[in-house]
């Protein structure tokens, strides 16, 4: 076995990691949620989805610049490092590892298996769903551990598939609405009073999630080509069409039904209006495109997570690093960091079923972990700007202060916005984050291999 990952990955690759990975179930049925916040009101909803949306660009962009300087194992570990030493670097991976890439990854095989179990008319928290959930988890893992060039060609096709039908609905619902009167209706009446300033706070928190993920593009760094190019390039454009792909649909949405149906019908509100452009074929196909969607997030995250533990044995650190950093001559994967990788996402969808799908389990320790990570997350991005902004003296001022700076409110805006959707959960959350980060300190030691 060797020890370094080949360049096997291009700049098409990384775009579609990063639209495919934020890209997921939740673009289909966000715009109900965005709607209800803003009373109905199109023009707030809008600003609303370009608020979060900024948020990520402008997080996205440092990191690029970052990106421009600094290759190594993985993006975030490899910058969290050169701005604030190894120690950070390797708590920074530690969280990755553990927590962050695996319980998304669990909850997206669960998120694959619902859609899948709505299609067949099955109880979404049934056995037969739980079941499905297990074989995508494993799936997923074995299409990366065995073929990590065919899962990268799997995830540009599955970004392609997921485009289908935001696109179509963007274009042919926008047409459909303004031959009908429906967008000009939608978009100079409101459903509901509400205060502008709250509704937009409280739709941005609803938006904040839609948007998060892109970060897990930078795991694949060492397997990139001509990485200080072509990640920044992918970071930009990706979440830059991820944009402006989520408001064209929400305004095509707009062309399809009423604001108060939208809103009133929840998940099915989405089904209709695809229903309405599209006949009733089209809202059946709906389900198919969001089940090929939540799989194609479910394999960026795989990828993601199958090398979480190897960012930090790369640097003879965490439990047995000569084990895990070991690198298989035939498919060159970090093997024992990928099977690591899957034991954790088995683990953790433990957790989500426990917690959040029957009969709590964990009493106070019930918490969601598909979205909870974010507050630690965007906390920990937050040293890495401030440092960025001190030591890089060869940026402009825009470059090295002004977007370091909106993306430092932007994360403090992240955390708060997690905080106040889930209140009394976040304690639970962070109790068991620092009990995990506690664990990390026995292997924090750089070893001499």
């Amino acid at each position: 076995m060797s020890m370094e990952l080949n360049k096997k990955y291009g700049l098409f690759t990384a775009i579609a990691m990063v639209v495919g990975i934020v890209i997921g179930s939740g673009v289909f049925f966000k715009a109900e949620k965005i709607l209800t916040a803003t009373g109905g009101n199109l023009p707030l909803g809008i600003l609303a989805w370009v608020i979060g949306g900024f948020i990520m660009i402008s997080c996205a962009y440092t990191f690029s610049l970052m990106a421009t300087k600094y290759e190594r194992v993985n993006g975030i570990v490899d910058y969290a490092e050169a701005a604030m030493g190894k120690k950070y670097g390797y708590y920074v991976g530690w969280f990755m590892a553990l927590i962050y890439y695996p319980t998304l990854t669990s909850v997206l095989a669960w998120v694959s298996a619902r859609y899948t179990a709505v299609l067949f008319g099955w109880d979404i928290t049934g056995g037969e769903c739980m079941t499905i959930s297990g074989f995508f988890l494993v799936a997923s893992y074995a299409l990366n551990a065995l073929s990590p060039v065919l899962a990268g060609k799997f995830q540009v096709t599955t970004t392609v598939v997921k485009l289908i039908p935001l696109l179509l609905m963007a274009v042919v619902g926008t047409v459909f609405g303004l031959d009908n009167g429906m967008i000009v209706q939608n978009f100079t009446t409101s459903v509901t009073k509400v205060d502008p300033l709250i509704a937009v706070f409280t739709a941005v928190v609803a938006t904040s999630f839609a948007y998060e993920g892109w970060i897990i593009a930078t795991s694949i760094n060492a397997e990139l080509k001509d990485s200080k190019r072509n990640l920044p390039l992918a970071l930009m454009a990706g979440t830059f069409t991820v944009m402006v792909v989520y408001i064209l649909y929400y305004v095509g949405l707009a062309g399809a039904v009423t604001n108060q149906t939208l809103m009133e019908g929840g998940q099915e509100g989405a089904k209709l209006a695809f229903e309405t452009v599209f006949s009733s074929l089209g809202g059946t196909l709906i389900f198919v495109f969001v089940i090929i969607s939540c799989l194609g997030t479910l394999n960026g995250l795989m990828l993601g997570c199958t090398r979480g533990i190897y960012s930090i044995s790369a640097r003879n650190q965490g439990p047995d690093p000569f084990m895990f950093k070991q690198i298989d001559n035939a498919t060159n994967m970090p093997t024992n960091s990928a099977v690591l990788g899957l034991l954790l996402s088995a683990f953790w969808l433990v957790y989500f079923y426990g917690a959040n799908l029957t009969t709590p389990w964990f009493g106070f320790f019930c918490f969601d972990p598909s979205e909870l990570p974010i507050v630690t997350i965007y906390a920990l991005y937050i040293p890495i700007f401030v440092v960025f902004m001190k030591k890089e003296s060869d940026f402009s001022v825009f470059k090295r202060y002004i977007m370091p700076s909106l993306a430092i409110f932007g994360s403090l805006f992240m955390m708060f916005a997690a905080c106040f959707s889930h209140g009394m959960a976040v304690v639970a959350y962070l109790a068991i984050f620092g009990v995990v980060m506690l664990g990390g300190v026995f292997f924090s030691r750089e070893r001499e291999l």
